[in-house]
């Protein structure tokens, strides 16, 4: 019995060791290795580019982004806003900002991928060379949209902006921790998988595509985390998307702690449910290819929210060492107590590179409680209650709008 519960603990302590190694790696690689901006790719006429904007019922909101887009559009782009099955004045308000506009309708297929398939066959009458996708609330910083636009013409593959979230000033909650947590995401371990010369996940806006390339990716889906998906099909493909942390793309957390709970939930769940599915069977299709490009996506994909990577972490190093005092048998506590040095040093290493001007060192001690609060959601998810379709993010307005 003693030494069926060590191989038990064994098999359980191992994978999580090489997601906490994967994770450690990647930190490790964008604060030690250099990062150089493409050589040449501010040179010469960039060309044409079609900027597509998803909306669903933003119509309160909207106006600011196209501003934004537009102070960036040459002559010859194009700016595409899809107005997806709409209950609001989306459509007109987007066409007084000076928009193209294509209106949606299907409450039968809800959901971002929908929105922008219906965009992409818009264009295919007369095709830009690349696609920007921006989401409705959305920035862009100066000079993004040239930035996006060149390095995808240069590279050939599509390219993901450094996409970050940050606090509302209205916001009903702290989000201190979760700014921080989005960071090591979005933004320092992309920076890793770039500096390791390896593609990145997509983010679901700041991404620019070669239009041969987003022409043939099947868009039309109501996934939870489609911008994932489509990253991991892409990559399939052979188009692994490439990390631009030189362009960032920015907009706000939900200031309410519903709309909060529902972009948790939404961001978190898909993220679990696009592992389960995806994982094993594109390890064995890397392997089988030896593509390490599809090798690497496949597993940084691998490794869970940064909450319950810790907690989980937490979790076997408490439950080896038990066993471990019990038994004397010490080699799952080994593997469990590497894990979670590594991951402890990760963190300390992510946050003095990226945290330290959100989330001063004291607010450090709110991690675990933040982690614990999603027990909650995560319990959800291994119950099989997840979300079966899109709901738009409350912010502060009609929480019963679906998102885009």
């Amino acid at each position: 019995m003693g030494a069926l519960v060590s191989c038990v603990l064994l098999i359980i302590a191992c994978p999580l060791a090489a997601c906490v190694m994967i994770f450690f790696i990647e930190i490790v690689a964008a604060i030690a290795l250099p990062q150089r901006y493409p050589a040449g790719s501010d040179e010469g006429i960039r060309p044409p580019v079609a900027v597509l904007v998803p909306a669903h019922n933003e119509s309160s909101g909207l106006l600011p982004t196209l501003v934004n887009i537009q102070d960036q559009l040459l002559p010859h782009d194009r700016l595409l806003v899809i107005a997806d099955n709409c209950s609001d004045d989306t459509a007109a308000v987007a066409k007084a900002g000076g928009a193209e506009v294509v209106e949606r309708n299907d409450p039968t297929k809800r959901g971002k991928g929908y929105a922008l398939d219906w965009g992409v066959q818009h264009l295919s009458s007369a095709p830009p060379e690349i696609i920007i996708i921006v989401d409705a609330d959305c920035r862009l910083a100066i000079g993004a949209i040239d930035n996006l636009t060149r390095a995808c013409a240069t590279t050939g593959r599509p390219i993901q902006a450094r996409y970050l979230m940050t606090v509302p000033v209205d916001s009903q909650i702290n989000h201190q921790v979760a700014e921080f947590s989005w960071r090591v995401k979005n933004w320092l371990r992309p920076l890793g998988l770039r500096a390791l010369k390896l593609p990145c996940q997509l983010m679901g806006t700041g991404m620019a595509f070669p239009w041969n390339v987003i022409r043939s990716a099947n868009l039309a889906n109501a996934h939870l985390v489609e911008d994932m998906k489509l990253g991991l099909d892409l990559t399939l493909a052979g188009h692994p998307p490439l990390f631009c942390p030189f362009t960032n793309v920015t907009s706000e957390f939900a200031s309410s702690a519903a709309g909060a709970g529902t972009q948790r939930k939404r961001w978190e769940q898909g993220h679990l449910d696009i592992i389960r599915k995806n994982v094993p069977r594109l390890l064995a299709i890397a392997l089988a290819r030896r593509d390490a490009n599809l090798l690497a996506i496949t597993l940084d994909l691998a490794i869970p929210p940064l909450s319950l990577l810790g907690l989980l972490v937490l979790g076997t190093f408490g439950s080896t060492l038990l066993y471990a005092t019990i038994s004397h048998s010490y080699l799952a506590l080994a593997v469990s107590t590497t894990s979670l040095l590594a991951f402890t040093l990760a963190g300390i290493l992510a946050w003095f590179k990226c945290g330290r001007d959100i989330l001063p060192a004291m607010a450090l001690l709110r991690i675990p409680s933040y982690a614990f609060g999603k027990l909650a959601l995560y319990s959800q998810f291994l119950t099989g209650r997840i979300e079966s379709q899109w709901t738009r993010t409350d912010r502060g307005k009609d929480p019963s709008q679906l998102i885009d």
